[in-house]
Protein backbone atom coordinates (compact mmCIF):
# COMPACT_ATOMS: atom_id res chain seq x y z
CA UNK A 1 0.00 0.00 0.00
CA UNK A 2 1.35 3.43 -0.94
CA UNK A 3 1.83 6.39 1.37
CA UNK A 4 -0.99 8.11 -0.54
CA UNK A 5 -3.39 5.29 0.35
CA UNK A 6 -2.25 5.19 3.99
CA UNK A 7 -2.90 8.85 4.82
CA UNK A 8 -6.30 9.99 6.04
CA UNK A 9 -8.44 12.20 3.80
CA UNK A 10 -8.99 15.77 4.96
CA UNK A 11 -11.29 18.73 4.49
CA UNK A 12 -8.41 20.63 2.95
CA UNK A 13 -8.01 17.76 0.50
CA UNK A 14 -11.67 18.09 -0.50
CA UNK A 15 -11.19 21.79 -1.20
CA UNK A 16 -8.11 21.04 -3.30
CA UNK A 17 -10.06 18.35 -5.15
CA UNK A 18 -12.72 20.93 -5.95
CA UNK A 19 -10.17 22.84 -8.03
CA UNK A 20 -9.33 19.73 -10.07
CA UNK A 21 -12.94 18.64 -10.49
CA UNK A 22 -14.25 22.11 -11.36
CA UNK A 23 -11.65 22.36 -14.12
CA UNK A 24 -13.26 19.52 -16.09
CA UNK A 25 -16.81 19.04 -14.73
CA UNK A 26 -19.69 21.48 -14.44
CA UNK A 27 -21.70 21.44 -11.17
CA UNK A 28 -24.62 19.01 -11.28
CA UNK A 29 -28.16 20.32 -10.62
CA UNK A 30 -29.63 20.69 -7.14
CA UNK A 31 -33.32 20.02 -7.76
CA UNK A 32 -36.07 21.03 -5.33
CA UNK A 33 -39.15 18.85 -4.97
CA UNK A 34 -42.00 18.79 -2.45
CA UNK A 35 -43.19 15.44 -1.09
CA UNK A 36 -46.08 15.34 1.39
CA UNK A 37 -45.60 19.04 2.06
CA UNK A 38 -41.88 18.72 2.79
CA UNK A 39 -39.26 20.36 0.58
CA UNK A 40 -36.40 18.07 -0.42
CA UNK A 41 -33.24 18.87 -2.34
CA UNK A 42 -31.98 16.31 -4.84
CA UNK A 43 -28.33 16.40 -5.93
CA UNK A 44 -28.64 14.95 -9.42
CA UNK A 45 -25.43 13.11 -10.26
CA UNK A 46 -27.13 11.44 -13.23
CA UNK A 47 -26.20 14.68 -15.01
CA UNK A 48 -22.49 13.78 -14.96
CA UNK A 49 -20.82 12.80 -18.27
CA UNK A 50 -20.89 9.15 -17.10
CA UNK A 51 -24.29 9.63 -15.34
CA UNK A 52 -22.78 8.92 -11.89
CA UNK A 53 -20.89 10.70 -9.10
CA UNK A 54 -17.95 8.28 -9.27
CA UNK A 55 -16.29 10.42 -11.93
CA UNK A 56 -15.37 12.93 -9.19
CA UNK A 57 -13.15 10.62 -7.16
CA UNK A 58 -11.69 8.86 -10.18
CA UNK A 59 -10.65 12.14 -11.77
CA UNK A 60 -9.20 13.55 -8.56
CA UNK A 61 -7.12 10.42 -8.02
CA UNK A 62 -5.95 9.90 -11.57
CA UNK A 63 -5.21 13.52 -12.48
CA UNK A 64 -2.83 13.58 -9.49
CA UNK A 65 -0.76 10.63 -10.78
CA UNK A 66 2.70 11.94 -11.77
CA UNK A 67 3.25 12.10 -15.52
CA UNK A 68 6.16 9.65 -15.29
CA UNK A 69 3.85 6.98 -13.81
CA UNK A 70 0.91 7.38 -16.17
CA UNK A 71 2.41 5.14 -18.84
CA UNK A 72 2.04 2.16 -16.46
CA UNK A 73 -1.72 2.59 -16.44
CA UNK A 74 -4.27 2.06 -13.70
CA UNK A 75 -6.18 -0.84 -12.18
CA UNK A 76 -9.63 -0.47 -10.65
CA UNK A 77 -12.30 -2.68 -9.12
CA UNK A 78 -15.93 -1.71 -9.58
CA UNK A 79 -19.55 -2.80 -9.93
CA UNK A 80 -19.94 -0.31 -12.77
CA UNK A 81 -20.01 3.42 -12.10
CA UNK A 82 -16.49 3.69 -10.68
CA UNK A 83 -15.30 1.71 -13.69
CA UNK A 84 -16.89 4.30 -15.97
CA UNK A 85 -15.30 7.13 -14.02
CA UNK A 86 -11.88 5.48 -14.29
CA UNK A 87 -12.35 4.72 -17.99
CA UNK A 88 -13.49 8.30 -18.73
CA UNK A 89 -10.55 9.74 -16.82
CA UNK A 90 -8.08 7.33 -18.44
CA UNK A 91 -9.25 8.34 -21.91
CA UNK A 92 -8.89 12.04 -21.09
CA UNK A 93 -5.42 11.48 -19.58
CA UNK A 94 -4.32 9.06 -22.33
CA UNK A 95 -3.79 6.17 -19.90
CA UNK A 96 -4.48 2.44 -20.04
CA UNK A 97 -7.17 1.21 -17.64
CA UNK A 98 -7.90 -2.36 -16.52
CA UNK A 99 -11.03 -2.86 -14.43
CA UNK A 100 -12.18 -5.82 -12.34
CA UNK A 101 -15.98 -6.07 -12.60
CA UNK A 102 -18.48 -8.63 -11.22
CA UNK A 103 -19.82 -11.10 -13.77
CA UNK A 104 -23.38 -10.08 -12.85
CA UNK A 105 -22.81 -6.39 -13.61
CA UNK A 106 -25.68 -5.02 -15.73
CA UNK A 107 -24.87 -5.29 -19.42
CA UNK A 108 -25.42 -1.56 -19.96
CA UNK A 109 -22.60 -0.74 -17.53
CA UNK A 110 -20.26 -3.30 -19.09
CA UNK A 111 -20.95 -1.88 -22.54
CA UNK A 112 -20.34 1.69 -21.35
CA UNK A 113 -16.98 0.79 -19.78
CA UNK A 114 -15.86 -1.03 -22.92
CA UNK A 115 -16.96 1.88 -25.12
CA UNK A 116 -14.71 4.19 -23.10
CA UNK A 117 -11.72 1.96 -23.90
CA UNK A 118 -11.06 0.17 -20.61
CA UNK A 119 -10.21 -3.54 -20.43
CA UNK A 120 -12.73 -5.49 -18.32
CA UNK A 121 -11.61 -8.43 -16.19
CA UNK A 122 -14.64 -10.33 -14.83
CA UNK A 123 -14.84 -11.93 -11.37
CA UNK A 124 -17.43 -13.64 -9.17
CA UNK A 125 -18.93 -11.12 -6.74
CA UNK A 126 -19.32 -13.50 -3.79
CA UNK A 127 -16.52 -15.98 -4.44
CA UNK A 128 -13.45 -14.07 -5.60
CA UNK A 129 -10.97 -11.97 -3.62
CA UNK A 130 -11.05 -8.90 -5.82
CA UNK A 131 -8.56 -7.01 -3.65
CA UNK A 132 -5.96 -9.77 -4.15
CA UNK A 133 -6.69 -9.85 -7.88
CA UNK A 134 -6.18 -6.10 -8.12
CA UNK A 135 -2.91 -6.30 -6.17
CA UNK A 136 -1.64 -8.94 -8.58
CA UNK A 137 -2.47 -6.75 -11.59
CA UNK A 138 -0.67 -3.80 -10.00
CA UNK A 139 2.62 -5.73 -9.85
CA UNK A 140 3.43 -4.34 -13.29
CA UNK A 141 3.66 -0.88 -11.74
CA UNK A 142 0.09 0.20 -12.49
CA UNK A 143 -1.61 2.51 -9.99
CA UNK A 144 -4.57 1.12 -8.05
CA UNK A 145 -7.60 3.41 -8.16
CA UNK A 146 -9.76 1.94 -5.40
CA UNK A 147 -13.47 2.84 -5.48
CA UNK A 148 -13.52 4.02 -1.86
CA UNK A 149 -10.41 3.05 0.15
CA UNK A 150 -8.26 5.88 -1.17
CA UNK A 151 -7.99 9.39 0.31
CA UNK A 152 -7.94 11.20 -3.03
CA UNK A 153 -11.00 9.27 -4.20
CA UNK A 154 -12.83 10.16 -0.98
CA UNK A 155 -11.80 13.81 -1.27
CA UNK A 156 -13.00 13.89 -4.87
CA UNK A 157 -16.42 12.54 -3.89
CA UNK A 158 -16.65 15.21 -1.19
CA UNK A 159 -16.73 17.94 -3.85
CA UNK A 160 -20.38 17.02 -4.30
CA UNK A 161 -21.15 18.40 -0.83
CA UNK A 162 -19.21 21.60 -1.52
CA UNK A 163 -21.39 22.11 -4.60
CA UNK A 164 -24.55 21.60 -2.52
CA UNK A 165 -23.37 24.28 -0.09
CA UNK A 166 -22.60 26.73 -2.90
CA UNK A 167 -25.88 26.07 -4.69
CA UNK A 168 -28.11 26.32 -1.61
CA UNK A 169 -26.25 29.23 0.00
CA UNK A 170 -25.44 27.33 3.17
CA UNK A 171 -24.25 23.93 4.36
CA UNK A 172 -26.98 21.26 4.42
CA UNK A 173 -28.41 20.12 7.75
CA UNK A 174 -28.54 16.54 6.55
CA UNK A 175 -27.04 14.52 3.69
CA UNK A 176 -28.68 11.23 2.75
CA UNK A 177 -26.85 9.01 0.27
CA UNK A 178 -26.69 5.43 -0.94
CA UNK A 179 -23.74 3.64 0.63
CA UNK A 180 -21.54 0.87 -0.68
CA UNK A 181 -17.97 1.29 0.53
CA UNK A 182 -18.66 4.64 2.20
CA UNK A 183 -16.44 6.85 0.06
CA UNK A 184 -19.14 9.35 -0.89
CA UNK A 185 -20.46 9.95 2.62
CA UNK A 186 -16.91 10.11 4.00
CA UNK A 187 -16.10 12.88 1.56
CA UNK A 188 -19.34 14.66 2.45
CA UNK A 189 -18.44 14.42 6.16
CA UNK A 190 -15.15 16.17 5.50
CA UNK A 191 -16.79 18.85 3.35
CA UNK A 192 -19.73 19.48 5.71
CA UNK A 193 -18.58 18.37 9.18
CA UNK A 194 -21.72 19.71 10.93
CA UNK A 195 -24.22 17.90 8.70
CA UNK A 196 -26.09 14.79 9.83
CA UNK A 197 -24.97 11.87 7.64
CA UNK A 198 -27.23 8.95 6.77
CA UNK A 199 -26.04 5.93 4.79
CA UNK A 200 -28.71 3.97 2.91
CA UNK A 201 -28.18 0.32 1.94
CA UNK A 202 -30.28 -2.57 0.57
CA UNK A 203 -31.79 -4.98 3.08
CA UNK A 204 -29.29 -7.73 3.89
CA UNK A 205 -26.39 -5.60 2.67
CA UNK A 206 -26.52 -3.13 5.57
CA UNK A 207 -22.96 -3.69 6.79
CA UNK A 208 -22.29 0.05 7.11
CA UNK A 209 -25.33 0.57 9.32
CA UNK A 210 -24.40 -2.36 11.57
CA UNK A 211 -20.75 -1.30 11.65
CA UNK A 212 -21.56 2.25 12.67
CA UNK A 213 -23.97 1.04 15.35
CA UNK A 214 -21.45 -1.47 16.73
CA UNK A 215 -18.43 0.83 16.60
CA UNK A 216 -16.44 -1.70 14.61
CA UNK A 217 -16.46 -3.05 11.06
CA UNK A 218 -19.11 -5.74 10.61
CA UNK A 219 -19.08 -7.31 7.12
CA UNK A 220 -22.10 -8.53 5.20
CA UNK A 221 -23.28 -11.90 6.49
CA UNK A 222 -23.18 -15.19 4.56
CA UNK A 223 -25.58 -15.65 1.67
CA UNK A 224 -26.94 -12.10 1.49
CA UNK A 225 -30.22 -11.75 -0.43
CA UNK A 226 -30.41 -10.67 -4.07
CA UNK A 227 -31.12 -6.98 -4.64
CA UNK A 228 -31.70 -4.70 -7.58
CA UNK A 229 -29.22 -2.24 -6.01
CA UNK A 230 -26.13 -3.76 -7.63
CA UNK A 231 -24.06 -0.60 -7.22
CA UNK A 232 -24.08 -0.75 -3.40
CA UNK A 233 -23.54 -4.47 -2.85
CA UNK A 234 -20.23 -4.08 -1.01
CA UNK A 235 -19.07 -6.82 1.42
CA UNK A 236 -17.68 -4.29 3.92
CA UNK A 237 -16.72 -0.65 4.23
CA UNK A 238 -13.00 0.01 4.56
CA UNK A 239 -11.18 1.02 7.75
CA UNK A 240 -10.50 4.38 6.07
CA UNK A 241 -14.14 5.21 5.38
CA UNK A 242 -15.36 3.67 8.65
CA UNK A 243 -12.99 5.87 10.64
CA UNK A 244 -14.27 9.04 9.01
CA UNK A 245 -17.95 8.10 9.24
CA UNK A 246 -17.79 6.85 12.83
CA UNK A 247 -15.92 9.98 13.93
CA UNK A 248 -18.65 12.14 12.40
CA UNK A 249 -21.51 10.20 13.99
CA UNK A 250 -22.98 8.85 10.76
CA UNK A 251 -25.72 6.24 10.93
CA UNK A 252 -27.35 3.88 8.48
CA UNK A 253 -30.74 2.54 7.42
CA UNK A 254 -31.84 -0.07 4.90
CA UNK A 255 -34.49 -0.14 2.19
CA UNK A 256 -36.34 -2.84 0.28
CA UNK A 257 -36.30 -3.32 -3.47
CA UNK A 258 -39.99 -2.38 -3.59
CA UNK A 259 -39.28 0.90 -1.81
CA UNK A 260 -36.47 1.65 -4.25
CA UNK A 261 -38.77 1.02 -7.23
CA UNK A 262 -41.26 3.45 -5.73
CA UNK A 263 -38.58 6.12 -5.47
CA UNK A 264 -37.51 5.53 -9.06
CA UNK A 265 -41.12 5.95 -10.19
CA UNK A 266 -41.56 9.20 -8.29
CA UNK A 267 -38.36 10.63 -9.77
CA UNK A 268 -39.38 9.70 -13.29
CA UNK A 269 -42.93 11.04 -12.99
CA UNK A 270 -42.33 14.17 -10.90
CA UNK A 271 -39.01 15.53 -12.16
CA UNK A 272 -38.11 13.40 -15.18
CA UNK A 273 -34.94 11.94 -13.65
CA UNK A 274 -34.06 8.36 -14.59
CA UNK A 275 -32.15 6.93 -11.62
CA UNK A 276 -30.71 3.44 -11.33
CA UNK A 277 -31.91 1.44 -8.30
CA UNK A 278 -28.80 2.19 -6.23
CA UNK A 279 -29.04 5.85 -7.12
CA UNK A 280 -32.62 6.13 -5.80
CA UNK A 281 -31.98 4.35 -2.49
CA UNK A 282 -31.54 7.58 -0.51
CA UNK A 283 -34.88 8.96 -1.65
CA UNK A 284 -36.48 5.58 -0.93
CA UNK A 285 -35.42 5.86 2.72
CA UNK A 286 -37.08 9.27 3.01
CA UNK A 287 -40.30 8.14 1.31
CA UNK A 288 -40.47 5.11 3.60
CA UNK A 289 -40.21 7.37 6.66
CA UNK A 290 -36.95 5.85 7.89
CA UNK A 291 -35.16 9.18 8.09
CA UNK A 292 -36.35 12.73 8.78
CA UNK A 293 -36.31 15.35 6.05
CA UNK A 294 -36.72 18.62 7.92
CA UNK A 295 -34.36 21.56 7.51
CA UNK A 296 -32.15 21.58 4.46
CA UNK A 297 -32.06 17.88 3.63
CA UNK A 298 -29.95 16.96 0.59
CA UNK A 299 -30.53 13.57 -1.01
CA UNK A 300 -27.89 12.34 -3.41
CA UNK A 301 -29.08 10.62 -6.58
CA UNK A 302 -25.82 8.82 -7.21
CA UNK A 303 -26.32 7.45 -10.71
CA UNK A 304 -28.55 6.48 -13.59
CA UNK A 305 -26.84 3.58 -15.36
CA UNK A 306 -29.02 0.52 -14.89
Amino acid sequence: MTAQQLREPTGAGVRQAMERVAAVLAPTPLVSITVNGVQLWLKDETAQPIRAFKIRGAWNRMSAIPAAERARGVVALSSGNHAMGVAWSARRLDMQARVLMPRDTPSAKLAAVSALGAEIIPYDRLGADREAMAAQLCRTGATLVHPFADPRVIEGQGTLALEITAQSGRAPDRIIAPCGGGGLLSGCALACPDAELIAVEPEGWDDAARSLAAGRIVPVGPNPPPTICDGIQTPAISPLTFTVLHRHGARGVSVTDAEVRGAQLLLREQVGIIAEPSGAAGLAAVLAGRVPADGLTAIVLTGGNG
